[in-house]
This record gives C-alpha cells, structure tokens and sequence, in this order.
C-alpha cells in the first residue's frame, strides 16, 4: 500500500515537473515584451480615460503614443501642454505645441429668438427627439434642448440655462469632445480658446435660405455673405447657405460682427468698454443726424415764412 502511494506522488511530481517546463518554454516563446516606458507614461497622464485624446483610455494612449515613436497627432487635452512637456521628457521627444481648444455652441435658438411651435411629449434625449420632430421652434437644425451633451461631460463643464433652453460651457470645459459626439444636430464645436479667450464664431449652423431660417429664427444666419464680403482676413466661408470663421484664420478684428444684419455671429470675451463706446457713437451719430434733419425742417419753415412776408408786401 506503502509502494503505491509513493509511485503515485512520484508520478504526480514527474508529470508536474515536466508540465511546468513545458510551460516556461512556451511562454518564452510566446512572450510579448512590453516596453516600460508605457508605465512611465501612463503614471504622468491624468487617469480621466475621457477618450478626448482619441483612445480608449490613458493606458492605450500611453501604448500609442510609445509604439508610435514620435509626438505628432499625440495630445492629451485634460493634462494640457505641461503634461505633454512631462511625457516628451520621457520619452526624449519635443512635444508639438497645441492651442487649448474648447467647445462652443453654435446655435442662439433660444426661447425668445426661437419660440415654441410645438411641444414634445416623447424620451426625453436629444438623440430620440431629433428622429421624431424638427424642434420646438421649427428649425430642424437648432439645438433640442434635452441635454445629451450635459449627460455625456464628465467635467461639469457644459449646463442647460433653463432661461434660454441652450446648453452653456465653462471654464472647466477641456476639450475632450464628448459633448461634440452626444449632439445629434453637430451644434456644438471644438475651437481654440484663443487669445485672452476671445472668440468669434456664427452661432449658426442652419442650412435653410433667408426666409424660412428667419421664421423659425430671429438670430439665424440667412447667408448674406455680407460677413464674407468685408472679411480682408479670407476667414469667413460661405457653403450650404450659411458662412463659417475659420477660427486659425480669424485675427478677431470684428468687422464681420459689424454688418451681421441678424447678430448670427458671437463675438466672446471681449472688452465691455469698446461695445459701450461703439453704441454710444451709434446713439450719437443718431442724435445728430435727427437735430441736422429737425435743423433743416426749422431752416426751412423759416424761409418759407419769409417768403411769404415777402409776397404779401408786394402785393400791398
């Protein structure tokens, strides 16, 4: 019995022993090497896995970016060019240097400049409203109003103004692009956040002609191209009825904002004072063309007065 027993452990630890040899070679065989600058790497990422970078996650941007060998295409938007920089050192690389970018709403269709023609009664998403209805306001190419995009951030960046029913993003905003992914009507865009974060862009991405985009939008672009026309810059794009600022072309000099007939375009951030100064010339400008006109009409009475003096004397 004795015997037995230690033919079967002896056998048991022979087949063991061979299986586990068999295993080492097979796995040296099949191993696959990973470089351990991926390691470094992904520890000086942020760990937010937004997929803003255009991965899956921190790690798999980590992997690309190493097995890429260079930085070209490469930027994290949540780590911004200080992260960058870290992850250039390490791998002994110059990082590209990137404008911070942030997303804008294209669309003013708010209640007061868009009112309600309808009213939804459905899945509250704007991706199931946008296969049902055109909107409330009638203008198939406005926002909706449902907050997809608000759902999809993970930075607390974007919220509904329940004033205005538009969607509005703050400074938390990072560029990730998952509010741009969630909005089934393409209103929302990255553009670079831009010197002392002033920007000017069409809050307009209707495609209908003058009229119709007017009946259903106070404040909608109606492809004048009066914008295009004064740009001295060739920034501004006129395609499917309606214009386009390309903003790296943009030097923010104002002048389409200017003869924008229907304020379709935003200027941001810009200084107050000048705004006040340039209504209070208009007001003037105004004022004085109405005293020339209320000069002119005195001036004329006056001679037409005189006239008459004169004719009544002759006739004496």
């Amino acid at each position: 019995m004795n015997e037995v027993l230690i033919y079967a452990v002896g056998s048991l630890g022979a087949i063991g022993i061979v299986a586990a040899i068999i295993l080492y070679f097979v796995a040296q065989k099949f191993k696959v090497y990973e470089d351990p600058r991926i390691d470094e790497v992904e520890e000086v990422l942020p760990s937010a896995n937004c997929g803003g970078c255009g991965y899956a996650g921190c790690r798999a941007f980590a992997e690309g970016l190493v097995k890429a060998g260079n930085m070209e295409g490469f930027n994290c938007p949540v780590g911004g060019a200080d992260v960058m920089q870290q992850v250039a050192g390490i791998l002994g690389l110059v990082a590209d240097v990137t404008e911070p970018m942030i997303a804008v709403i294209r669309c003013n269709g708010s209640f007061a400049n868009s009112p309600k023609k309808v009213q939804y009664d459905g899945i509250s998403t704007c991706a199931s409203a946008s296969v049902l209805y055109a909107g409330d306001g009638g203008c198939s190419f406005g926002c909706l109003g449902e907050g997809d995009c608000v759902a999809a951030c993970d930075f607390d960046a974007i919220h509904m103004n329940p004033e205005t029913g538009l969607p509005e993003v703050n400074n938390k905003c990072i560029a990730c692009g998952a509010c741009v992914e969630a909005c089934p009507r393409d209103i929302i865009e990255l553009r670079n956040v831009g010197k002392k974060e002033r920007r000017i862009f069409v809050s307009c991405v209707n495609e209908e002609k003058g009229a119709p985009a007017k009946k259903n939008c106070a404040v909608a672009c109606i492809g004048c191209s009066k914008c295009f026309n004064v740009c001295p810059f060739d920034a501004i794009e006129m395609k499917n009825n309606r214009a386009y600022i390309d903003y790296e072309k943009c030097k923010l000099c104002r002048k389409c904002v200017d003869v924008c007939p229907t304020n379709a375009i935003h200027e941001i951030n810009f200084p107050v004072r000048k705004l006040i100064v340039k209504e209070e010339k208009e007001k003037a400008k105004k004022d004085t063309s109405a005293a020339e006109a209320k000069e002119a009409v005195s001036t004329k009475t006056v001679v037409s007065k005189n006239t008459n003096e004169v004719n009544k004397t002759e006739e004496s």
